[in-house]
Order: structure tokens, then sequence, then C-alpha cells
């Protein structure tokens, strides 16, 4: 267990334990994510970047997550793109890493949590399969013929499918449970792109090959900040990783989240008391490795980077209120602590702002690695800890 408390009005490290220690932090690490757009991408997201030419239109992915992503809901490259009456090209190759980022597991591939991540993402990576008349109903309609019953399945208990290496769906010849619902990854791959556009843009959009030039345009898509609040309060895999790709577009020709940590780590994260090992955008991988008191320089970063107390605290999950924090305090409409939290098999953390009743704002990391008992008494045990310092600071 590692642990530091910080009162900024005093600029003082109020007590700490094992806080110079690395800890595998999981979705703590989405914070050095939202640090690095905040920095970068202040006020909307890139969500395409293009050229004309004559009668054409060549278009480049940016890795924008919201184009027509269910939550989200981006469509300013959408209509952008239906609404041009020239020919369109989409230009592909900007992203050149792999489809999973370093260390994460390869057995998860089925769960909502990992989506694949490539340089133009459509409806967030997911086909939706949900119960509808006692029948599976399927989103987008592209896979409704990729979706099949199969015989051969002796599962008891009702789950959607992909084969590892293709978009090949498959459930047990059982009853479609009433009210069932699942977000599956579908396997991305350049035809798999060309035929979503060509479905829901235009019957023919072409593919070309060609760098993209220095002055491209860009068009922008929706505000950061809603974008930062929906990958911190569900705590959003998916859009943090894209959002390292649309750091990296402004940094050069690739898309490159590798690029992108190791820019901001350069250039913004200098004043961290320990090096951090920092590989991914959300914290699947367990080769993240963060110390609290580095969590606890990147909390104070963030707050002055914002400088609007209410601005910072609504994109963060609220202590009882929202998101991975809703069920760890009690429920209240006037939350205390604002933070994220981190979890994986035997790795819980929680970080961020607890605000005291005499008003003082405190920073806080608690960082738990390698714990055999359950997730809940550790939740349970942290949430005691802040809600003490809440009381009586």
């Amino acid at each position: 267990m590692g642990f530091a408390l910080y009162d900024m009005s005093t600029d003082k490290i109020l007590f700490e334990n094992n806080a110079d220690k690395y800890f595998t932090p999981a979705s703590n690490t989405k914070l050095f994510t939202f640090y690095g757009g905040l920095k970068m991408i202040p006020d909307s997201v890139p969500s395409l970047r293009y050229v004309e030419h004559g009668d054409s239109l060549i278009f480049w992915g940016t890795g924008d997550p919201s184009f027509l992503h269910a939550k989200l809901k981006g469509n300013k490259a959408f209509n952008f793109l239906k609404m041009s009456n020239k020919r369109l090209y989409f230009a592909s190759g900007r992203y050149k890493g792999e489809f999973y980022g370093s260390g994460w597991q390869w057995d998860d591939y089925n769960d909502y949590y990992q989506a694949e991540i490539n340089e133009l993402p459509i409806m967030g990576n997911l086909v939706e399969v949900n119960e509808l008349n006692g029948k599976l109903n399927v989103s987008p309609m592209l896979f409704a013929d990729c979706v099949n019953q199969d015989s051969s399945i002796r599962d008891t208990s009702f789950l959607v499918k992909r084969d590892f290496n293709e978009n090949r769906f498959n459930y047990p010849p059982i009853k479609v449970p009433n009210g069932y619902s699942q977000a599956v990854p579908y396997k991305v791959s350049l035809s798999t792109t060309l035929a979503m556009l060509s479905r829901y843009i235009r019957e023919k959009i072409e593919l070309i090959r060609m760098n993209m030039p220095s002055d491209a345009a860009t068009l922008y898509s929706l505000k950061s900040d809603s974008v930062f609040k929906e990958m911190m309060v569900p705590s959003d895999n998916f859009i943090a990783e894209q959002l390292l790709l649309v750091y990296s577009n402004l940094l050069g020709q690739d898309l490159s989240g590798e690029g992108a940590i190791r820019y901001i780590a350069k250039n913004y994260l200098k004043e961290l008391p320990d090096k951090p090992v920092w590989v991914d955008g959300s914290g699947l991988s367990r080769y993240n490795l963060f110390t609290p008191r580095d969590i606890i320089k990147l909390l104070e970063l963030i707050y002055n980077q914002v400088n609007d107390k209410e601005r910072l605290f609504a994109m963060l999950p609220a202590g009882g209120k929202s998101g991975t924090l809703k069920n760890a305090y009690q429920k209240t409409n006037n939350p205390f602590v604002f933070g994220k939290t981190g979890t994986l098999s035997n790795v819980h953390c929680q970080s961020g702002y607890v605000v005291t009743k005499k008003k003082k704002i405190y920073l806080f990391s608690f960082m738990n690695n390698n714990f055999v008992s359950s997730t809940v008494g550790v939740r349970e045990e942290m949430g005691k800890i802040i809600s003490y310092i809440h009381e009586n600071f």
C-alpha cells in the first residue's frame, strides 16, 4: 500500500507511506492522459484532416473517438463527409501501431472495455447486441449477418463471443434473456472501416495511398471537456487510447500513442519527483508504474492547468454521486471527493481531491497492489480514511 496526502495551501506533504515506491496504477493512468489533453487540445478535438483537389476530397483520420460514438455523438465529421458533393477518398496509413496497447491481456478481447485502436474509429469500435422481442438486435447493421447461433456451444449461460481473428460472433442455442445487452469489440481492419464508411456516408468511398501534407486542413469535432469527461467519469479505456492518437496528430504525419506519451513526458512532466513508466493511455497495461508522490504532483499540475475548481470537478467522478466513485462513498448530492479510481485483478487505486469541512482541498493518492482479499474491502477502507480526512481537517 502506498499513500500520500498533500495540502495545497501550505505546499506540504502531510503524510506519506511508500510514496516513493512504484505501483501498478490501473486506470489512474488516465490522469496522465487527461493532463496531456488539457495541455495539447484545450478547446476542441480535431476529428479529420483533409485536402480538396478539384472534384475530390481526400481525408485522413486523427484517431478521434467521437465519430458516431453512442455517447459522445460526434457528428461533425460524419455530416461534413456526407454533405460533400465531391468524390471522397480515404487516405489510410497514419497509424502503424498494434490494435492493442503494450502489455494488454489478449484474453480480454471480447470485453467492451478493450476495443481495438485505429486511426478512424467508428461507433466506438463496438458491436451492440440487445434482446428485442426475444431475438438479438445487432448494431451496426453491417454486422447482423456475422452474429449467429452455434449449436456446438454447450454453455448454459448466454454470451455472444467473437472469434479472435475475425468478425464472426457466436452465441449458444438457448433463449435470449429478457433485457439482454452486450457490447463486443469488432475486429478492426481497413476493409471493415471502408465498409462502415460506405454504408453510413456514401456507397462509394475510395481508398488512396497519399501522405498527408503539412498544410492539410483540420475539421474539429466536440469540445475537449466533454470528451475528457466521458473518458474520466465512466473510465472509458477506448477514449483514453484514441486520445493519445489525437494528441500525436498535432506532432506530425504518423499517429502514435507512444509518440504522444514521449512528448507529454518530455515537455509537461519534468516536475514529477520520480520518472514514470508510462506505456498506454488507459491503464489496461500492467507495464505502467507510477509512485503516489508522482500522482500528487500530477494532480497539482492538473488543478493549476484548469484553474477552475468547478470545471475540473465536473470532469471527474464524484464520491457517492457519479462515475466510478459513485459506490465508493455514501450516496450524496454534495460530494467531497473528486478523482480517479483504478482497478485490475489484485490492484485497486484511488487518487484525487478531497474537500474538507474546513473548505481545504487536499490531494491524495492511495495505491494498493498485490492483495488477495476482495476489492470491496480495500475500497471500503480507503473510503473510511478519506472520509475521516474530510471530517477532521
